[in-house]
């Protein structure tokens, strides 16, 4: 067998100059990160989701990012992340929130915004295999939500229990790690804010024993997931869950002792009987002034008028919101 490529990237979040915020650092820190992906040479590029900074609200973005990896000499197979489709559904306000900032309700995943999502880039959710490795990826926004899509993708799933065995490894994708430390760990509690980042950052029961019922019945030997902005993997129930780093910037730190804090992406080298994860660092990180709020904010704190680009949002500002 010829040794080969792949390579994972996620949170990407360029922006755009035409939003109501913007961080130039975090483009420039993508074209980077293309610039060495290129020069890698990989079969195929799978990117973790958080494509964009604002896609859930702008269409635009999600097509200039879809221009983008389109321009790019291999296949390139997409997920969506919160900031694409929107957040983790709950029914129940949290209560660590910063001044301008939204309910968690009013955050919620839509159908909208998914169907936007999918208009632009495809199906939700996927499986293929090359060279004998099984790829399969998911928009897990849907987990827990009550959406339709919610049930669309578990018809999906159902099939693919009862899918011929994958050849070698099968490498799932997916944008929030389905849990944080442990397979059993509990549901996080929204309303604590001592356990907010945890329920931000994983997959409430029941969907998750669903996931993870899914990973073992297909025979999953690694999940690789985005959205902590930090790389860390854990091994649980024969399978490695891979967390990897952001290409724009970095959060949370401090969260696992062995967890590495660097901006980059994570190259795979597939040879005949092995599976080689090299975590690849970026070689330059931009550090350049922008505008606008971070965060999640509310509508009333989208300020097109700070756009250093003109469009029709900043004429009326939220009109494009979904």
């Amino acid at each position: 067998m010829t040794p080969w490529r792949f390579v994972f990237v996620a949170d990407m979040q360029p922006g755009s100059p035409r939003s109501f915020r913007y961080n130039p650092s975090w483009r420039e820190n993508w074209r980077e990160a293309r610039r060495q992906i290129l020069e890698l040479e990989p079969d195929l590029l799978l990117v973790g989701g958080d494509l964009t900074r604002d896609g859930s609200l702008h269409r635009f973005e999600l097509e200039e990012m879809k221009a983008d990896l389109d321009a790019l000499p291999f296949p390139v197979h997409v997920i969506a992340g919160n900031m694409d489709t929107g957040n983790k559904h709950t029914r129940v306000a949290g209560t660590f929130r910063g001044p301008g900032q939204c309910s968690d309700i009013e955050l919620n995943v839509t159908s909208e915004q998914l169907q936007q999502f999918a208009a632009v880039f495809g199906p939700l959710w996927w499986t293929f295999e090359h060279k004998g490795i099984r790829f399969s990826g998911l928009a897990d926004g849907v987990v827990n939500s009550g959406l339709p899509e919610e049930a669309a993708f578990w018809n999906w799933a159902e099939k693919q229990l009862k899918g011929a065995p994958p050849a070698g490894h099968h490498i799932w994708m997916m944008h929030s790690p389905p849990f944080l430390d442990r397979p059993d760990e509990p549901s996080w509690d929204i309303r604590d804010p001592a356990q907010y980042r945890n329920w931000y950052f994983s997959v409430d029961q029941p969907g998750r024993a669903r996931l993870l019922n899914l990973f073992r019945s297909t025979q999953a030997t690694r999940v690789l997931c985005g959205h902590v902005h930090l790389f860390h993997a854990v091994e649980a129930e024969g399978i490695r869950y891979v967390i990897g780093p952001a290409t724009s910037f970095v959060q949370w730190v401090g969260r696992w002792p062995d967890a590495r804090a660097e901006l980059g992406f994570l190259l795979f080298e597939v040879h005949e009987q092995d599976l080689r994860e090299i975590y690849v660092p970026l070689r330059r990180v931009h550090q350049i002034p922008g505008y606008g709020p971070g965060g999640h904010p509310s509508p009333d704190h989208r300020d097109y008028s700070l756009a250093w680009e003109p469009s029709s949002l900043s004429k009326r500002q939220g009109e494009n919101r979904l």
